[in-house]
């Protein structure tokens, strides 16, 4: 019997206008690294404009899911991104009128992100509005897919884009897929009711509960930590990449790394799908994050394209596999009656790690790696015969440290999580 409201062709509809936005907005987060380093030439800019784009949405993602429970999520979702695009606006209003200045790009973007704060919940809701749960699995695949588009198209579009014209072609083409996501979003919401949500506990009893919930067993904070390692690695890779390539290439070259390294997490992530794991969740996780670790360090390396790009692939094809264990291991850990509190307090927890990187990465590569490794630096005639000396290889030196520690804290973790049923 079919449900009143349910719809798997809406939720298509939903999630092309969804990819759409992903794949525009990857454009606008390529386009500005690009275009911020050119113009500072310090990865430590590249990434204060990463963490004003990721952190604000960190931050308001808890009251905006009480919001997506409370009111119509599909308006929620029409707000959310009419208005950050008044962000990506502004940067291009900006640049039309001059030379745009880096405190502009990051007010850009950080308005942007507190309205994009908005979306994700309302839009996961939304998801489970729309269809039956035995169509959740077949939905999950989709929305991560859509999800990925950003790290998978988008730079490959905005390296070869970036080669005839400039980043404000970039930023117009961002705006205009905001159309095209409020138009499906409008779409799917006509004819579909709008619930009326009991309202929630506070959110520090939830806090509470779901802290409870994490602290109860042990070794599932471990686990917790681990989802925070991982995100503290991704986000050394992701802004130091661009710094470290952009030293000896172009970006068009850029768009290319990034788009054959994040294939490697859609390749296995398939695998995955077809082959699932069935038991030793422990063992993969630990030797998954061990294996990233490593080709982690050869991406930073040497400047080589090729080596970049086979170590890109191989890392991001390690981290389905620590996903899949750790999201196995917390699940099976912690009471069902718990579970929704426990992953809104997992998910702020795991995303620190990324805020850590994004405030770390750039400074440390600017103004402690760097040097060492130009010309006269303390580790030319050391650490340069292995890297190299250049502008670029403080940055890979410091991937290389990062990529290296990650191995060491796979094999600590590993037994601090024995106990960890799975």
């Amino acid at each position: 019997m079919n449900n009143p409201g349910k719809s798997f062709k809406k939720f298509l509809l939903l999630w092309t206008g969804e990819l759409v936005s992903a794949i525009g907005s990857g454009l606008t987060s390529f386009g500005l690294a690009v275009y911020v380093f050119a113009q500072t030439g310090k990865a430590s800019a590249v990434a204060l404009v990463t963490l004003l784009a990721f952190m604000p949405a960190l931050l308001l993602s808890a009251p905006a899911g009480v919001l997506a429970d409370r009111f119509d999520r599909r308006l929620l979702m029409v707000m959310g991104d009419s208005l950050s695009a008044v962000g990506v606006a502004f940067i291009l209003i900006c640049m039309l009128c001059g030379e745009v200045r880096l405190w502009q790009i990051c007010a850009g973007v950080t308005i942007s992100s507190v309205f994009s704060s908005l979306l994700e919940p309302a839009y996961k809701a939304t998801v489970t509005d729309l269809l039956s749960e035995g169509q959740y699995t077949k939905a999950s695949g989709l929305v991560q897919a859509a999800g990925s588009a950003r790290y998978l198209i988008s730079p490959v579009i905005a390296g070869l884009l970036l080669a005839v014209s400039d980043i404000k072609l970039l930023l117009v083409i961002d705006i205009c897929t905001f159309f095209v996501t409020v138009i499906s979003t409008l779409v799917v919401r006509n004819g579909l009711a709008t619930k009326k949500y009991e309202r929630a506990k506070s959110f520090i009893r939830e806090f509470k509960e779901g802290w409870g919930a994490v602290n109860e067993k042990r070794g599932v904070l471990v686990l917790v930590i681990m989802t925070s390692v991982i995100t503290f690695s991704l986000g050394f890779i992701q802004t130091l990449s661009t710094p470290m390539i952009l030293a000896f290439s172009d970006s068009s070259a850029l768009g290319t790394v990034l788009t054959i390294s994040a294939s490697g997490m859609l390749a296995t992530s398939m695998i995955i799908g077809i082959i699932p794991i069935k038991g030793g969740y422990v063992k993969i996780l630990s030797s998954s994050l061990f294996c990233s670790g490593l080709f982690m360090a050869v991406f930073g390396l040497r400047e080589s394209i090729v080596l970049i790009c086979v170590s890109g692939f191989l890392f991001f094809s390690m981290l389905p596999f620590a996903n899949t264990s750790l999201d196995f291991l917390i699940r099976t850990n912690i009471e069902n009656n718990l579970q929704g509190r426990a992953w809104g307090l997992i998910g702020v927890i795991s995303q620190l790690g990324y805020v850590a990187a994004y405030a770390l990465s750039g400074v440390l590569a600017d103004y402690v790696f760097t040097p060492l490794l130009v010309d006269g630096g303390a580790l030319v005639g050391s650490m340069g015969k292995i890297f190299g000396t250049g502008g670029g290889r403080g940055t890979g030196f410091l991937i290389f440290i990062a990529g290296a520690l990650l191995c060491v804290t796979s094999v600590i973790l590993y037994n601090r999580t024995y106990a960890v049923p799975g």
